[in-house]
């Protein structure tokens, strides 16, 4: 056999939440989606360029100029890379407990700190993450956390910091708070995402991670996420990792640029803008400047957004700090620099010759190494979800488990799920462990027959007698397809793609279905 919301009252806002920095990040999203999705650019949106830009203008407040010198210029059109650094200033550091304002504020943190790489020329658009907690040298402050460079020096010193840390020019620079964007999510139509477990915190230890962390409850699988949903679901950080949550940050907004429409932009590009504009301040203030960037976006369109990180080790010294070695530094900056999209969709080619056909099955009959046969583990799970579901969606679970994981019995489930116009589908999701932090992966199956997810698949590949849609990111294994009459079915990776890609054709090669 083959084995293969609602806006919260500033009183709430006072509680300090980490995480804050993962609603900084859809706070790119946004600003992201708005220029990756561009379609076309021409003399005809001038009048609309100009008419958005006054209303950002309006809204805003502007850089220090000192920002300006420390960029460097490029023509329009030409590659462009582009620092985008998340404001973590929250209600309590500038008011008093009777709601006044300070007049001497806690000093600003900055939590998030992303660069995205526009060139047209490249396969995907690249987006590198900064940890917050890299030990880098800061002119003048000596060697710190990288998040305490804005705390010092603002805009001008985080810029300098991680142009000397990075060495490459910067060509604009944005700088991102938190208020009004929960709303923001609901105002594009809320996103699909695939929620890997289930993330839960009630400040009861030792369940909850207690009051220092943000009351959260998201289920696992596949599902629609709106306003708070979406910035619980990004900003949770109890139990993982700043390594994992990037992922799932970039994950998110991967899912967002792909399912927001330019007309539901445009559509509300007034409300937006206004949001943006007291959120967000930039160098990029000229109807000229916001041309040049969308023509250089819609060119770049139709490309994947390519996630870079730097690999990192934790310091010994019990800082929390981590660290990056100079040749970390650089090969991360390389790829950023090029980044390549995924491979070019094929389809599979039958084997030429008997030998062949022989060696392909004997290799797709091992059980890959990672990975254990658990056929009884497998199936009493999915016969729990099966149950709730009855005979409206068959359930497939995994023969085939991580040899180092487990099944996570209370973040699998059965639901119902619903579509934009809000027709109802049966869905399943079982959850597994991989066995490191934070690394989940999962079988997810509905009866929604074209879900968002599944558009655009990279490969087709048969295997068995099986036909599944592959899902790449980069070079790695994102999601395994498999379609019948009914349903829809898939495996998904874990967030950093910890299996390999003969794991998860070996983990969707052994769903079998409950009863079968």
């Amino acid at each position: 056999m083959s084995f293969l919301g609602r806006d919260r009252s500033p009183a709430q806002e006072r509680v300090p939440h980490h995480g804050r920095s993962m609603l900084l990040r859809f706070a790119l999203g946004a600003v992201l989606i708005f220029v990756l999705t561009a379609a076309s650019v021409s003399s005809a949106v001038l009048l609309e360029v100009d008419s958005a830009v006054k209303i950002f203008l309006r809204e805003s407040k502007p850089l220090d100029p000192g920002v300006k010198d420390l960029l460097a210029n490029v023509d329009p059109g030409k590659p462009q890379t582009i620092l985008i650094i998340g404001d973590d200033r929250r209600w309590s550091d500038t008011h008093d407990s009777r709601g006044r304002l300070l007049k001497k504020p806690a000093p600003t943190r900055s939590d998030t700190m992303i660069l995205v790489h526009l060139d047209p020329a490249r396969g995907a658009t690249a987006i590198m993450s900064l940890p917050r907690d890299l030990r880098v040298d800061i002119p003048g402050y000596g060697r710190q956390k990288l998040n305490a460079a804005f705390a010092y020096g603002e805009d001008k010193l985080a810029l300098k910091t991680i142009r000397n840390l990075l060495g490459i020019p910067i060509h604009h620079y944005v700088r991102v708070t938190f208020w009004g964007f929960r709303g923001i999510v609901d105002r594009v139509g809320c996103i699909y995402t695939d929620v890997d477990r289930y993330y839960f915190n009630d400040n009861n230890p030792p369940a909850g991670g207690g009051p220092r962390y943000a009351v959260i409850n998201v289920k696992a699988g596949y599902q629609k996420l709106c306003g708070q949903k979406a910035l619980d679901y990004v900003r949770y950080r109890h139990l993982d990792s700043d390594i994992v949550r990037e992922a799932r940050q970039q994950q998110f907004l991967s899912d967002a640029r792909s399912q927001v429409g330019l007309g539901s932009l445009f559509g509300n590009r007034a409300q937006l803008l206004r949001i943006f504009g007291r959120s967000v301040r930039t160098d990029i203030r000229s109807s000229r400047s916001v041309l040049g960037l969308l023509k250089l976006a819609a060119e770049s369109s139709s490309h994947p957004l390519q996630p870079v990180r730097i690999r990192v080790t934790d310091a010994i010294d019990g800082t929390g700090d981590v660290l990056a070695t100079r040749g970390a530094i650089r090969s991360a900056v390389r790829r950023f620099l090029a980044a390549q999209g995924t491979r070019a969709a094929r389809t599979d080619r039958p084997a030429r010759t008997r030998r062949a056909r022989r060696r392909r099955a004997r290799a797709r009959s091992r059980i890959p190494s990672g990975l254990s046969l658990n056929k009884t583990a497998g199936e009493d799970i999915g016969a729990r979800v099966s149950v709730k579901l009855g005979s409206r969606l068959p359930v497939y679970y995994p023969r085939l488990m991580a040899t180092t994981g487990n099944y996570k019995t209370g973040d699998s489930r059965a639901y119902t799920l619903r579509d934009r116009a809000h027709h109802r589908y049966r869905a399943y999701r079982i959850v597994a462990y991989q066995g490191d932090v934070g690394q989940y992966y999962g079988v997810q199956g509905t009866t929604w027959q074209d879900p968002p997810i599944l558009d655009d698949p990279s490969e087709t590949r048969r295997v068995g007698r099986r036909t599944f849609e592959l899902f790449y990111d980069g070079k790695r294994l994102r999601l395994v397809a498999w379609r019948t009459s009914r349903a829809v079915y898939w495996v998904a990776n874990t967030l950093q793609r910890s299996l390999s890609e003969r794991q998860m054709l070996a983990l969707a090669s052994s769903l079998t279905r409950v009863g079968g």
